[in-house]
């Protein structure tokens, strides 16, 4: 089932439901921690926090790449949360 951000859908459509709320969720967060979790409409995969205490979303690049034990690890460009809702 599709997961879709409280953020996205007030911004596309707002009479869709929401699954999670990006900013509660980096509330409980200190920083340079993160949470998996997917939202559809943004295309992120976690919702994290810099050293600066600022949310960013983990974007999938679409690559991946082997870690030391031949496990495939999707590789992701970290985005700043305000230019993600802000685009």
């Amino acid at each position: 089932m599709a997961e879709f951000s409280k953020q996205w859908a007030e911004i596309n459509d707002p009479e869709f439901g929401w699954d999670f709320d990006i900013e509660e969720i980096a509330l409980q967060l200190k920083p340079n921690h993160y949470v998996p979790i997917i939202c559809e409409g943004f295309g992120f995969i976690a919702v994290g926090k810099d050293e600066n205490d600022d949310i960013m979303l983990a974007i999938p690049t679409g690559e991946s790449e082997k870690d030391e034990n031949d496990q495939i690890i999707e590789t992701v460009v970290w985005q700043p949360y305000k230019d993600i809702i802000n685009s």
